[in-house]
This record gives structure tokens, sequence and C-alpha cells, in this order.
């Protein structure tokens, strides 16, 4: 399709916003740490989830061996919360971080990875995620079109030392749940300008079977990657989306089954566009200077759905 559905943005007033509340949200002190130990186990059934480790592409399958390097972003796989259904938001998400009702419909929009030197992460370790705000935005408020924009900063440090060795930040954005949702019709995606020609590419298709093991390796029972009706009726997409960490863990996987050597310091990534499930994606990637890489995924029909940049050391 050259063009994707979008649910339709009615204006909200500010009555109905509730916005003591979410002034009080904003200033009250949020924190979370959670404990975790890099099992390999729990990490082969990441790598066979993953279509550049799962031995299907003239590779052969390399389980993990303890107290080697985590892969970069494979943290992502563990700290989840472990919250009882009954306490989950209506679609499936923790209300952990969350702003409170009616901002109850999340998106994975950007995000940052910085692994530092000397506090490398290795299998079987064990270490601990701490969370906190790092900063709230409010946009689109005068306009009748809310947005609440959250960045979570996360520092994971292995057991028994002071410095993290891996810091990252993921930014959400919150909108208000509309009583209903129906087809906008037709909307031309977001352009992306300024790519660097593709010097190497992977490509795969995210399947359901894609989502719903990437949905169980982070327990994540957001219903936009799970159920179909809910996609539909309740977002407005014509199709479950691909989860934004899954989407920028293959750029990051992209990269090093082209550049295995490559030591990376930084990842900066944004989505542009939605990814949806069953449709083919090709990770495209340029090495745009001698410690930079510049990678983006798009759609067979060459809508681009996001975007990373990574500074590395060979």
């Amino acid at each position: 399709m050259s063009s994707w559905i979008h649910p339709a943005r009615r204006c909200f007033s500010t009555g109905s916003l509730n916005l003591p509340a979410l002034d009080a949200w904003i200033t009250s002190p949020k924190s979370l740490a959670l404990s975790d130990t890099f099992h390999s186990t729990h990490l082969s059934d990441l790598y066979i989830t993953l279509p550049t480790r799962d031995g299907t592409r003239g590779r052969s399958f390399a389980p993990p061996v303890e107290d080697t390097p985590l892969g970069y972003g494979h943290h992502l796989a563990f700290f989840h919360p472990r919250n009882p259904e009954a306490l989950l938001r209506k679609d499936g998400t923790d209300a952990d971080f969350c702003p409170p009702q009616p901002f109850t419909r999340r998106m994975w929009a950007s995000g940052t990875m910085t692994w530092n030197k000397g506090g490398e992460l290795k299998v079987g370790e064990k270490a601990t995620a701490v969370s906190t705000v790092a900063k709230v935005e409010k946009k689109g408020f005068e306009a009748g079109k809310p947005m609440v924009f959250v960045k979570q900063r996360i520092e994971v440090t292995v057991e028994g030392r002071n410095e993290p060795g891996v810091v990252e930040e993921r930014a959400h954005v919150y909108q208000p749940q509309a009583s209903s949702i129906t087809s906008a019709g037709s909307r031309v995606p977001r352009e992306v300008k300024g790519l660097p020609k593709s010097e190497f590419s992977f490509s795969y298709t995210p399947t359901l079977t894609t989502l719903f093991r990437f949905s169980a390796l982070t327990f994540n029972g957001h219903h936009i990657h799970l159920d179909k009706d809910y996609a539909q009726k309740a977002e407005g997409y014509p199709e479950r989306l691909v989860h934004g960490p899954l989407t920028a863990l293959m750029l990051l996987e992209s990269l090093i089954y082209h550049r295995p050597s490559a030591q990376l310091r930084n990842f900066t990534y944004r989505a542009h566009n939605p990814i949806f499930v069953n449709c083919a994606a090709t990770i495209h990637g340029a090495i745009v200077a001698k410690d930079k890489a510049e990678l983006w995924c798009e759609n067979d029909e060459g809508v681009v759905g996001m975007t990373g940049v990574v500074q590395f050391d060979e």
C-alpha cells in the first residue's frame, strides 16, 4: 500500500483532559529499580527470534556463551516490570511511567543508547536497571490535539560495579483515548530526506510469530502488536504494528551483521512511520565517517519507518 490509514484525531477541550492530575503527575518523583540476570537461555530465545542470528541466512546458529559481551541492545529483553494483568492498562501496557487518564494511547517515538567503556555487560551477569523520568513535555494542547512526551532514562549497572554499562533513554508519546476512532482515509507517509546511499542492507519480514515472540521476550502485552481488531478499531491502523524497540534492535543487528568488529559507543534512533506486520522490511546502512554509520528501515515501497545514527570504534 502506498499510504497508510491513520486514526482520526478529534480535538479535545482542556476541561476533558484533567489537567490538574496531569500537572501533579509531571511534578511527582518517579523511579523504578529492576534486577535481572542475562541468562543464556533467555538470550537463546532472543537469538532464534532475530533473523540476523537464527541460522537461516547462511550463518549457523551460535548460542550465547557465558561471560562473553552482551549483544548491543540485547538488554532490551530484560528488566521488564512484573505487574499483575489486573493492574495493566486496557491496551495491555504497564502503567509505570504513564501519565494519568485520559492519556492512555502510547507510541514508542525515539531513543538513545550509550555504552560506557569499563562497564561492559556480559552474558550470565546480574545487573540492575534504574529508571527515572528525565523529561516530560506537553505539546499541541493549545490546538486541541494534546500529546504528552515522556523521556525515560535507564541506567544498567552490573552487580558489584559503580558505573552503568549502558545508559538508555526512551521517549514515548501519549495521547488521549477517543471514545471512538474512525478511518481518516489515506494519508501520505512522512517523508524522510537526506539519507545517504545505501552501502549494505538486510531484508526480512516481521511476521505475527516474530511479534508474538518479541512480545513474550519483553513481557509486553500491548494489544497493538498482537490484536488486529484492536489495532484497527481502537487505534485506527490497518494492521498490527511492529514494536519500536524491535526495529531499533534490528538496526543495530544489521550493522553488526555487516561490521562484526565494530565497537559501538552511542546509538540514536527515531520512528517516522509505522511498520506493519507481514510487510517486507529492509534495513539499510552506510558508513558516513570513519566512526559513524547511518541506518534506516524501509518497507518494499520505500517508506522509511525508522532512522538511526551509530557512533563506533573499530
